[in-house]
């Protein structure tokens, strides 16, 4: 069993200190394997900002991170950096590797960088960024989880919120549901969610899941701080791929996170 641990706009610049800590007492208690930001690492992607942000995670102490960038890890007001050198902040303190990957016996994991420096909110994905992802899906060992990162979601909850849903959304969703893609993971507009969306092979439908407001006083709709830990178990030995995604919120009371709804991944036919 796999224990990742997704964090989203933890807006370095703007943390809680007291959330910072029970996030840390949380990490401590679940062990997760691997740590998975989604984007909006900082507020404004100053020096500063990556360098506490990086600091921040080594101190948890998660074997494995891997991280792709938001909107708001480009420069905004310094234009020539964010036209000549956008990245360079986000490189400096995450490395230069803008579409990660990780993979273990039980799931494979491919992050995409979905902002553009021309954009200053919307996110979008290419068809070679889709097609690339599914082709890898496809050729994928059936019994472990694939999973997709990024940063803008790909499905949302209410039409209230389509104005922020990836450019490339719907063929991105069509084409990774036939790939036989299990889970993509997002965040960007601090909303904690899981939508089941049909998949076209069988036994395995395509989850959307959303990550909430990891660290940052900037929470939305009466939504405290949040996290997701997902829990993921390769098929194996006769037995069905097991999964589920844990919603973890920021009780301010008790000064802890707690795990507040539990998702179950439906286990499929393969294996």
């Amino acid at each position: 069993m796999t224990r990742l641990l997704q964090l989203s706009d933890p807006h370095f610049g703007t943390v809680r200190p007291a959330v910072a800590d029970a996030l840390r007492a949380l990490v401590q208690a679940q062990r997760p394997a691997l740590l998975l930001l989604t984007g909006d690492i900082t507020q404004r992607a100053t020096a500063a900002q990556f360098a506490a942000a990086r600091a921040y995670v080594d101190a948890l102490g998660v074997p494995a991170c891997i991280a792709i960038p938001g909107n708001h890890d480009l420069p905004l007001f310094d234009l020539a950096s964010r036209l000549l050198w956008p990245y360079a902040r986000y490189a400096r303190a995450f490395g230069a590797e803008l579409e990660p990957q990780f993979e273990n016996a039980d799931l494979q994991l491919w992050a995409l960088n979905t902002t553009r420096r021309w954009r200053h909110v919307d996110g979008a994905l290419g068809a070679a960024q889709i097609e690339q992802v599914a082709q890898r899906a496809e050729r994928a060992a059936p019994q472990r989880w694939r999973l997709v990162a990024v940063h803008q979601p790909l499905a949302v909850p209410s039409p209230d919120d389509a104005h922020d849903l990836l450019h490339g959304h719907a063929a991105a969703l069509r084409r990774w549901a036939a790939a036989g893609v299990d889970l993509v993971l997002g965040g960007h507009i601090h909303l904690p969610y899981v939508l089941q969306r049909p998949g076209q092979t069988p036994g395995r439908p395509l989850w959307v899941v959303q990550a909430g407001t990891a660290l940052s006083r900037r929470v939305r709709d009466g939504i405290d701080n949040s996290v997701n830990l997902l829990q993921l178990r390769a098929a194996c030995g006769g037995q069905p791929r097991q999964g589920q995604v844990e919603r973890w919120d920021y009780d301010a009371a008790m000064q802890c996170f707690r795990r507040i709804a539990v998702h179950p991944l439906e286990p499929g036919d393969v294996g």
